[in-house]
């Protein structure tokens, strides 16, 4: 029989913790944004677009991190939802640029006070410094990680 080396608890390790909070925080605002139909990806999709002149394809997937596959796929399903529009550039005919609707314009700001209650929800908790501290740290290591990616799962 080999040896057992003392191996520590899982709940030993920091991303234990940290992907504990991400996961609760995360999936708490999964359910709700569940209820306007929309999921965390196309809120995020929607988000970026918001504010912005039509704006190519190629463009919002560098802005994301994300492949111009997943934006392709995203957007069928918001243009599906009547969310965002694609049409031809006014610059070149032969490329495409992808803008809100009327109405994904409009649920914009209501699905953004979503995500306000959400960090609320699990945030509030913590003093004003203890916040501003959190935020500081993980921006700190997303940052030193080069994470630029928006994460959207």
């Amino acid at each position: 029989m080999l040896p057992v080396r003392p191996v520590p608890e899982l709940t030993a390790h920091l991303g234990f913790w940290l992907r504990m909070v991400s996961n609760h925080v995360s999936q708490a605002f999964a359910t709700k944004l569940a209820g306007r139909e929309v999921t965390v990806a196309e809120w995020c999709f929607l988000r970026a677009l918001y504010g912005k002149a039509p704006t190519p394809p190629s463009r919002l997937a560098e802005e994301m991190g994300m492949t111009r596959g997943a934006i392709t796929k995203l957007a069928d399903r918001l243009i599906a939802k009547s969310l965002v529009t694609r049409k031809a550039s006014d610059d070149d005919g032969r490329a495409q640029t992808l803008a809100l609707t009327e109405r994904g314009t409009a649920i914009v700001p209501d699905l953004a006070a979503l995500a306000d209650r959400n960090d609320a929800e699990f945030f509030d908790c913590l003093a004003p410094d203890e916040r501003e501290t959190l935020e500081r740290l993980l921006k700190s290591l997303a940052q030193r990680s080069q994470m630029t990616a928006i994460p959207v799962k």
